[in-house]
């Protein structure tokens, strides 16, 4: 029973927190895009004796409900480094699982998030996932493309060097045919041949689980990117910690190389 009031204590003050957060929060002054590299999942089931896919299974709720905020607010792109074109080195048994957890999560929160005017794009080689994961993103897409709030960008096989290797062969064969000219290259050619065309660059990007490293995430697009780093694990960030780091970006100068007018 004490266990129980401490619960339930402890959820209200959480509440209390995220309610005081949000009164704080400049809904003017949002990041337009955040990026978040959803790590930590596998080291949080191990830590508590569990088999890593538990951990993975966990991290899905902490997906949930971010981008359930992301909602709220009115955030315009999230885009969560889901599987890396390195992750197929993991065991076979592993990569499987996150695969039936991909289709999983798609097929039981389509309709929640297609009322909630949330649209599912991906980015990566998704030609190389297995059929089935293909096949729910295909109906994810369909069924979301018309939607007009979040765009839930979900980065998968996805590496940041083939992204770019990708972009400059797209553009060589635009020179070898004669379509544009060495001098027409820029950098909004380049951007206009990445994965993310026409979307905002990152404003935020979170880093979970304590490491400091981007992982081959975005290379090209978090040139200017604010980060936000935390020794939380993936299956333990919730709303509150999405809420901190809005609030923390929302306290920096952005120079972009240059000089804050005074």
């Amino acid at each position: 029973m004490l266990k129980k009031i401490t619960g339930l204590l402890n959820r209200q003050k959480v509440t209390e927190d995220e309610n005081t957060l949000l009164q704080s929060i400049d809904r003017n002054r949002l990041p337009k895009h955040i990026a978040i590299i959803m790590d930590g999942n596998g080291r949080w089931a191990l830590r508590r004796g569990m088999p890593r896919s538990l951990g993975h299974r966990a991290g899905v709720e902490s997906l949930r409900s971010i981008v359930e905020l992301c909602s709220e607010l009115g955030v315009k792109v999230l885009t969560c480094y889901a599987f890396s074109t390195e992750n197929w080195k993991r065991p076979k048994e592993e990569v499987s699982f996150l695969m039936d957890l991909l289709i999983e999560y798609l097929d039981k929160e389509i309709q929640e998030l297609h009322r909630n005017q949330v649209k599912i794009n991906a980015i990566g080689h998704l030609e190389e996932l297995p059929q089935p994961a293909r096949e729910a993103l295909a109906r994810a897409f369909r069924k979301t493309e018309n939607n007009s709030g979040l765009l839930l960008n979900l980065a998968l096989n996805y590496g940041g060097r083939t992204e770019l290797t990708d972009a400059v062969v797209k553009i060589a064969r635009l020179v070898k045919n004669n379509q544009i000219e060495v001098s027409d290259i820029n950098e909004n050619l380049i951007k206009e041949h990445l994965y993310t065309a026409g979307m905002p660059d990152p404003d935020l990007l979170i880093r979970p689980s304590g490491d400091f490293r981007i992982s081959n995430f975005l290379l090209w697009q978090l040139a200017y990117t604010e980060f936000w780093l935390s020794d939380v694990m993936w299956p333990d960030f919730k709303r509150i910690h999405l809420l901190q780091a809005i609030l923390d970006f929302q306290r920096r100068e952005r120079r972009f190389g240059g000089l804050i007018k005074k």
